[in-house]
């Protein structure tokens, strides 16, 4: 018939447009600012500071301030100055923290070259667009308190990534904690083999030697009395 595909191509259209008003599969119009849109976990935006706790967000940084992001960072926005002094992590080890990290985001091109470089996974990209500002200069120069991010946060926004670097960090550390283990043993066993080698040997003393003096009765035997002098005559 002439005109049919045009015919099954209009029921298509009408199919959908009616489908658009009730079927949520349909929906193609989000009721944004109050209904949020889904973000896909590969989405990022601007890179934010991962911290171990949420409560001592500034004392358990990830961050050690190695400055290697900054030095790769392609439009220079990343400003960091280290610590004149060092604090445990997270994990109770002494490190350098950053004293000032800044980074500026009406400048970064949000490449991900910083998170790619860093080698302690201290830096990730996040999912916050809603950003905008009238204060181009002041209020989109994030400093190191506004970076900070609790690394329960990195598990919502990137779940998978991050059970992996969870996991990969978990591992380095157990690894860690063995070589310190073994290190310790070794020690101790080489103080306890150095303290044997300096103990000096118990020596035995030897038994006094027999006397050659034949006892009395040897020399009753013999005819002498103890004190040596001879027996008068007629004695037995």
């Amino acid at each position: 018939m002439l005109g049919s595909g045009l015919i099954q191509g209009l029921a298509v259209t009408a199919k959908n447009f009616v489908g658009s008003f009730y079927d949520p599969a349909r929906l193609i119009t989000l009721e944004y600012p109050e209904q949020k849109p889904q973000l896909p976990e590969n989405y990022r935006n601007f890179p934010f500071l991962v911290t171990e706790n949420a409560t001592d967000p500034m004392g358990t940084l990830r961050c050690v301030a190695c400055q290697i992001c900054e030095k790769e960072c392609p439009p220079q926005c990343i400003y960091i100055e280290k610590s004149k002094d060092k604090k445990p992590d997270a994990n109770g080890k002494l490190q350098l923290y950053p004293a000032i990290f800044d980074i500026d985001t009406s400048v970064c091109m949000s490449c991900q070259i910083c998170v790619e470089v860093c080698p302690f996974d201290a830096i990730k990209m996040d999912q916050v667009f809603e950003i905008a500002t009238t204060d181009r200069f002041s209020a989109l120069l994030m400093d190191r308190e506004q970076l900070a991010k609790p690394n329960s946060y990195y598990h919502k926004i990137h779940p998978s990534e991050a059970a992996e670097v969870d996991a990969r960090l978990t591992a380095e550390r157990q690894a860690a904690e063995e070589k310190a283990r073994a290190a310790a043993a070794a020690k101790a066993a080489k103080v306890a083999s150095a303290a044997i080698a300096l103990t000096p040997p118990v020596v035995t003393p030897a038994p006094p030697p027999a006397s050659s003096t034949p006892g009395p009765s040897a020399q009753h035997a013999l005819g002498a009395n103890p004190t040596g002098a001879p027996l008068p005559p007629g004695t037995p």
